[in-house]
């Protein structure tokens, strides 16, 4: 089953959108100014559209930039916290949501493409997009650095997938699936991938609020779930309390015909 039709992981990230908002990590500046750079002409602010833009963890970093951003958001839950944090938000699915007439320079997904029908969403964001705009899902890929080695094994005795990397995103092909879909469209003049690494350095509290912020352990039995905690907060304890998460913030950027 594709990733995107799975509804229940798709949907089980509002019913605690408060941890989400807090817990997940946000998207590194160069990222934001690249992009933001490749549609900026200097004139207008940019207008970014940013599609599963959840708790708006992207969305408030592209306005903290100058741009001017709508979210559009499925999950009415998480579409309030955007809202009560200063992110505009039209609640619909996008493969069904409707322009309405308005363009944008920039249509961005963090962490979200991966539940937008394939055949569906690159024709939507190009129906939303200026000539000449881009579309650019991105992703959080992550190693867990000196904890890999031991997250590894406790996620083979007791996570919902072998390896610990059932917390570090949904994209897991290097963006094969994804960059067929968008090219396939005949939509785009141009399809590329570029990477920005960055790191983030989490505390044992920091990282066990995190792990159910993500779908495979949401769907978890609660005492399972207590039991991958407790494991993997014991390894962050041998570590000295703490380890550096490295991550690669890949980029799809698609430019429209």
């Amino acid at each position: 089953m594709s990733l995107h039709s799975q509804r229940d992981r798709a949907s089980s990230f509002g019913a605690d959108p408060d941890r989400y908002d807090r817990a997940r990590p946000s998207y590194p500046d160069a990222l934001i100014e690249h992009l933001l750079g490749l549609v900026d002409d200097g004139g207008d602010p940019v207008r970014v559209l940013d599609v599963g833009c959840g708790t708006g963890i992207a969305s408030r970093r592209f306005a903290a930039a100058g741009a001017e951003v709508l979210g559009v958001e499925p999950d009415e839950r998480m579409a309030g916290v955007a809202r009560a944090r200063g992110t505009e938000v039209e609640v619909a699915g996008f493969e069904t949501w409707q322009p309405g007439g308005r363009t944008f320079d920039l249509v961005v997904a963090g962490q979200a493409w991966h539940w937008v029908d394939p055949d569906v969403g690159p024709h939507r964001a190009a129906d939303a997009l200026r000539p000449g705009g881009v579309l650019a899902p991105f992703w959080n890929l992550g190693h867990h650095g000196d904890a890999q080695e031991a997250f590894d094994r406790v996620y083979a005795e007791l996570g919902p997938i072998p390896g610990g990397d059932a917390m570090v995103g949904g994209r897991r092909d290097g963006g094969v699936e994804h960059r067929r879909a968008i090219e396939a469209s005949g939509r785009y003049a141009t399809v590329d991938e570029t990477e920005f690494a960055w790191e983030r350095t989490y505390t044992r509290s920091e990282w066990l609020d995190q792990m159910p912020s993500h779908s495979l352990h949401r769907l978890m039995a609660e005492d399972d779930l207590r039991r991958l905690l407790d494991a993997i907060g014991a390894v962050i304890d041998d570590l000295g309390g703490s380890f550096t998460m490295h991550y690669d913030c890949v980029t799809i950027i698609a430019r429209r015909r």
